[in-house]
């Protein structure tokens, strides 16, 4: 009986390559792993994908492209302030690595960038560019700390960063207290002196 080749096989596989690629390790998996956690045989990878570089690149893709249309939502919302803006994304983010922690550890690793094709480096600088300008946006309003918007941007999601990935990893909830500390201090530690004080938490 011929291997199926369509959507739900193409499903299957990216699955296993987000699971595999943040477990195991980009270099480290093989393809015949890859094929049995997703329970296909070998060659039907090279149906979907020239290549386990082209798998990778395409496990970008689905996450940046999902977290570039986080940032989108408030594109047409411009009166909702930064602090609140910061603390939806970080939220949804935590949402996100409780419910599929292998897409976060995808989106926030920095380890596959000697692998990613121009189209994938472009998302990730894209995502990062979108929260500079949120940053800078609170900047122009008095809320954030002088300095560079890229600075403060890079703090932010640095604790947010480290926060997340407890949850993705199963030792946060994604509702608890440690989210709602870390996130607080990820505010604070952009904050303007004379700054409203960390959304609370809804």
């Amino acid at each position: 009986m011929a291997q199926p080749t369509g959507p739900a096989t193409r499903a299957r596989l990216l699955a296993a390559a987000f699971e595999l690629y943040t477990t195991t390790g980009f270099l480290r998996t093989t393809t015949p792993a890859l094929a049995a956690r997703a329970g296909i045989a070998e060659g039907t990878i090279y149906r979907h994908f020239k290549s386990k570089e082209k798998l990778l690149n395409e496990c970008h893709l689905v996450a940046n492209m999902w977290a570039l249309e986080l940032l989108r939502r408030f594109d047409i919302d411009r009166a909702t302030p930064a602090p609140e803006r910061l603390g939806t994304i970080a939220r949804e983010l935590a949402a996100r690595a409780a419910a599929e922690p292998a897409l976060i550890r995808i989106l926030l690793t920095d380890e596959h960038d000697p692998f990613l094709d121009d189209a994938s480096r472009g998302l990730r600088r894209a995502f990062g560019e979108g929260l500079v300008h949120i940053v800078a946006m609170g900047k122009s309003d008095g809320q954030v700390r002088s300095g560079p918007a890229e600075l403060w941007a890079a703090v932010w999601l640095a604790v947010v960063e480290l926060a997340v990935l407890r949850v993705a990893a199963g030792e946060w909830p994604a509702d608890g207290a440690n989210l709602t500390l870390a996130l607080e201090a990820a505010w604070d530690a952009i904050a303007a002196p004379d700054r409203p004080t960390a959304p609370a938490e809804p």
